[in-house]
This record gives C-alpha cells, sequence and structure tokens, in this order.
C-alpha cells in the first residue's frame, strides 16, 4: 500500500496545490486520483504564471479570448474558470461519495483586494456565480479586512478556502468568521451547510527562521505552529458554539496545512506531510512532494488533540530571540505581497503572450 493511500485511510484528505491545462490534457491529474489519493486541488497565481509563460498550453484558448474582446483579469479569470470547472468534475465522485465533505477546487479572488472588503465580497459572489460548481472554493485571504468578507460570502452561500493564515490565531479568527456566517444562515432560516477550510501556511515558519536559530531549532517551528493550529482547531469543534451549530446541520471547516513542501535542502523532502497526519484535515502539496511522499513517505504518529510538544517548541524559539507572534504578523503581510507580485506577474506574462499570439 502507497503511503498517500495510508494517509488517506486514516481520514486526512491529499489535495495536489497545482493545476495547469496539460495535467487536464495528459491526464496527470486522473492518475493523481487514481494512484495517489488525491481527491482535492488548490491553485494560485504563481501556478498559472508559469504555466501561462513557460508553455504553450493556453495559446489556443488565448487567441480565442483575445477575439471574444477579453485581456487582463478577465482573460485570466476564464482560463482559470474552465481549468478549474474541468477539475471539479473530475473531483466529483469524491465529492458525492464524501457527501460533500471533499473533492474541492479552488479559485482565488484578486490579491490585489486583500485589503479591501467590500470588493473581495463582490468578486467572491461573481466568480462563485460564474463557475457554478458545487464543489469549487473561493479563496479569500484572512486578512483584517479579509474576515468580514469571509463572513458575509459564508452567509451568501459561498463556500470559501480562507487562505493566507499562519498561526492559531489566524485559524480561530476564520473559524469566527466562518461560524458568524452560518449562524447569520440559521437566523435567517437558512440551511448552515456551507463548507469551507482553513489554510495554515507551515514551512515559511522554518524559512524565515532558518539561518537565525541554533540547529537543535532547525525545521521545528512550523510543525510546532501546526500542532498549535490543531489543538485550536479541536478545541473549536468540541465547543458549544459548534455543537449548536453542527446540531442545525452545519459541518465544520476543515483545517488544511499549505506551504508543506520542504525548504531545506538538509531536511527531508516528505518532512511536513510525515509529521502532519491527522484525521478531518487537508494536506494540500506540490507535486514533487505528492510524488515523494507517494514513493518513500511515512506516515508519522497522528497529531495529538491537545497539541503534543508544542508549547514548549515555541517557548524554545521566543528563548532564542525568535517572537512567533510578531514572526506570524510578519509573515502573512509578507504573503499578502507575494500574492500581489504574483498576480501582477501573471497578468505581465498575459499581456506578454497576448501581444505575441496577434
Amino acid at each position: 500500500m502507497k503511503p498517500t493511500q495510508k494517509l488517506h485511510d486514516i481520514g486526512q484528505s491529499l489535495w495536489i496545490d497545482d493545476i495547469t491545462r496539460d495535467m487536464l490534457d495528459s491526464g496527470t491529474l486522473k492518475k493523481y486520483i487514481d494512484a495517489f489519493s488525491v481527491t482535492g486541488l488548490t491553485s494560485n497565481p504563481t501556478i498559472f504564471d508559469k504555466a501561462i509563460s513557460k508553455n504553450t498550453f493556453y495559446d489556443e484558448a488565448i487567441r480565442k479570448l483575445m477575439k471574444s474582446g477579453k485581456s487582463g483579469e478577465p482573460l485570466f479569470f476564464e482560463l482559470a474558470i474552465e481549468d478549474l470547472s474541468r477539475a471539479a468534475d473530475l473531483f466529483k465522485p469524491v465529492h458525492e461519495r464524501t457527501a460533500t465533505v471533499d473533492g474541492w477546487v479552488s479559485l482565488e479572488v484578486s490579491p490585489l483586494l486583500a485589503y479591501d472588503t467590500k470588493a473581495t465580497i463582490a468578486e467572491a459572489k461573481r466568480l462563485y456565480q460564474k463557475a457554478g460548481k458545487p464543489n469549487l472554493f473561493i479563496k479569500i485571504p484572512g486578512t483584517k479586512e479579509g474576515l468580514p468578507a469571509i463572513e458575509e460570502s459564508i452567509f451568501s452561500g459561498v463556500t470559501v478556502n480562507v487562505t493566507l493564515l499562519f498561526s492559531a490565531t489566524d485559524y480561530l479568527a476564520a473559524a469566527d468568521a466562518y461560524m458568524k456566517g452560518l449562524e447569520r444562515r440559521v437566523a435567517a432560516g437558512l440551511s448552515p451547510d456551507v463548507r469551507s477550510v482553513a489554510s495554515v501556511f507551515i514551512s515559511r515558519w522554518d524559512k524565515a527562521v532558518m539561518d537565525k536559530v541554533p540547529d537543535s531549532l532547525r525545521d521545528k517551528l512550523g510543525i510546532a505552529v501546526a500542532k498549535q493550529a490543531y489543538c485550536a482547531y479541536r478545541e473549536v469543534i468540541a465547543s458549544d458554539r459548534w455543537q449548536r451549530l453542527e446540531s442545525l446541520g452545519a459541518r465544520p471547516q476543515r483545517l488544511l496545512f499549505a506551504s508543506t513542501s520542504t525548504k531545506d535542502p538538509r531536511a527531508p523532502d516528505t518532512m511536513y506531510v510525515t509529521a502532519l497526519a491527522a484525521p478531518n484535515t487537508v494536506n494540500t502539496m506540490p507535486d514533487e512532494t505528492l510524488l515523494a511522499f507517494g514513493d518513500h513517505g511515512v506516515v508519522g504518529s497522528i497529531l495529538s488533540p491537545d497539541g503534543g510538544d508544542c508549547e514548549k517548541v515555541l517557548a524554545a524559539y521566543a528563548n532564542a530571540g525568535i517572537d512567533p507572534h510578531a514572526l506570524g504578523r510578519q509573515l502573512q503581510a509578507e504573503g499578502a505581497k507575494s500574492f500581489v507580485k504574483s498576480w501582477q506577474d501573471l497578468l505581465a506574462s498575459i499581456e506578454a503572450k497576448s501581444k505575441s499570439l496577434k
């Protein structure tokens, strides 16, 4: 049995953090579903940028869209929705078999809107309606301005992947926004069964402190943060507040571990996947990490609901001069900036490709 199947069997969903037209046309995504127990997919601007700028997969589609008057962001969203709709159809059997718990794909709103609540709400609704797929999440960042957009989107029935979370504190804010949206639906006589995941980024923590701590603390911060977030997640779904919603038909906003490819060349390439095995969670990973784990990965111990040694590890980092709270705020701000840069690079690639195809 492949390690990916073992991880799937303990109740963790493996999602692929990649999407290109070639993956769809060549059958690669179907292979990942069949051979590596992949049950969902996430995407981001960087993935599309590389696919559009460095390959010819999208040339014909771009030509057609240009002829219809599309350019820039509208052209990109046409391409992305077409790809993600095809992927959503591939995952539809998983979605139905798991009673809509799994089998999701994700489409991100423009990162330029990360600090604009009203515009994010409008765009999330527009993209969700345009795609028209029951198993598509709209990715909204869990920034201060994004939280009310998440609440409003959930209230409006838009399924949401909360992205750009970096700590248990960030996760709890996202969970609160999710539950507020559901509570408003209940008060309005609407079904509280609107799905969501909360994506906590892991490897960027270790990358940020790699050369600032002794070797005894190398590559331990991201996992400690993940354990703390998992503890918070388990406390939320055990809370009276959540139990009331669940009794009315709500389903948990699953915790998703993102950014789980190893950044340290000295560390195992499957380190974060092995360390973060936990039921009713998601681990999304790039192709290289998925294939590596399928080949030689090991399923580690199941995460402890109480966070295990996370507080002890975080205290050791604090003693080494690393303030986890301050670093978390820094990482979210840097993440938002990097998303904007990736988006601008993507739009520049689309413009350059469009000019070359005229």
